[in-house]
């Protein structure tokens, strides 16, 4: 094994002429690596500290701290005749929807071609590296602030070689990838980018609070108008969520429908975010409580208690077992969140009005048949 060579050269960019010269390039290509560093802690949307761009002849460290004008690389990642080469790249595709506006397109992530080639899916890009090319990535800068400046040239080294090994890597990676599942790569990858870009619905947000279908009536009406409100908040001062107030405090809250702010010192709520926000809480449960039972959201039905279904789940993960395909990981194919869907569309959706489950969309959609069919087999034969 052999650590990062010392020799990985790079182009510092931190102007807009430099970005222009080095994107002008690298749309000369058909394929280029990209990798973004970022901090994300107290903040709701993530710090952009660097951007990593290997087109196979030169490696480029863009500044996004210096430059002004990303109009060429915005162009660059719009360019449907380059290739974007990624690795598990849902938060940089964050940092290109919040910064660009623009998803990178087209686009290909190592880590879902991985997933069909029969590598364990917790297999990170280190390993992939060691497996492919036997050297061992060194991670030894991984805590770096990437908005302090200057950076040290370990730390700008540490940075390239992401995407210097991340090409070859690619290369390699598409040669073992059998012919079959390269659309269905591809679809994977679409879907990434078009729910990255998906709007985010405060009115929605309590749908993703944890037991919000405990509640009901007006404190389900508290606990989405909280939810909402955090949301909306959190958003327009870039405060992650649960630094403006955790979920759980929000979900007691809500369910005791407190009426004083110094109710949430029960909920282990710090005494500065009541200060910030304790009387915004109360006046908008207080508000839930006038309302009429009209506005009062619909009960969420929560069918994971229904008697049916954990037969019906536990029969659906056997059978998976029996459906994978050889060198597919069984995340990539059908996670339970995937299979409750399924279950929920198929069972407890009479109208069939849902959308439709991602088990029956585009390549997994054989796989989802082929649940619905043997399951309703093992009921008919048990009916009998």
């Amino acid at each position: 094994m052999t650590n990062i060579p010392v020799q990985i050269d790079y182009q510092w960019i931190d102007s807009d002429q430099r970005l222009a010269e080095v994107c002008a390039k690298a749309a000369e290509r058909s394929v280029v690596a990209l990798d973004t560093e970022f901090i994300r802690t107290r903040t709701f949307y993530p710090k952009l500290g660097l951007i990593q761009l290997y087109d196979g002849e030169q490696l480029c460290l863009i500044d996004p701290l210096a430059i002004s004008d990303f109009t060429p690389f915005v162009e660059l990642l719009k360019n449907h005749c380059v290739l974007k080469v990624l690795h598990a790249c849902s938060e940089d595709l964050e940092v290109f929807a919040h910064y660009f506006k623009q998803m990178p397109t087209p686009m290909i992530d190592t880590q879902i071609m991985a997933d069909f080639m029969g590598f364990n899916s917790s297999m990170g890009f280190a390993a992939l590296i060691s497996h492919y090319f036997d050297i061992t990535l060194d991670k030894g800068a991984s805590r770096t602030d990437w908005l302090a400046r200057p950076l040290s040239d370990e730390q700008l080294r540490y940075a390239g070689a992401d995407v210097y090994y991340l090409l070859p890597l690619f290369c390699q990676m598409r040669e073992g990838l059998k012919t079959h599942w390269q659309s269905a790569v591809m679809e994977e990858c679409d879907y990434l980018c078009e729910k990255t870009t998906r709007v985010l619905k405060p009115e929605l947000a309590y749908l993703n609070i944890g037991n919000a279908w405990r509640l009901q009536g007006e404190r389900l009406l508290a606990l989405k108008l909280l939810a909402q409100w955090r949301l909306n908040l959190a958003m327009e001062n870039d405060i992650a969520l649960n630094f403006i107030i955790k979920e759980t405090a929000l979900f007691n809250a809500a369910k005791a429908m407190i009426k004083q702010p110094a109710a949430l010192s029960e909920f282990g709520v710090h005494p500065q975010t009541t200060r910030l926000y304790g009387k915004k809480i109360v006046q908008l449960i207080a508000q839930a409580q006038k309302a009429s039972a009209e506005s009062h959201p619909q009960a969420i039905d929560q069918i994971a208690t229904q008697a049916d279904y954990k037969k019906r789940m536990k029969f659906m993960q056997h059978q998976l077992e029996s459906l994978i395909p050889e060198n597919i990981a069984k995340e990539r194919l059908a996670s339970r969140k995937w299979l409750h869907q399924l279950i929920k569309w198929h069972w407890y959706n009479p109208a069939q009005d849902l959308p439709l489950p991602r088990l029956l969309q585009g390549w997994r959609a054989p796989f989802g048949e082929a649940l619905l069919a043997s399951t309703a087999i093992a009921e008919s034969a048990h009916a009998d």
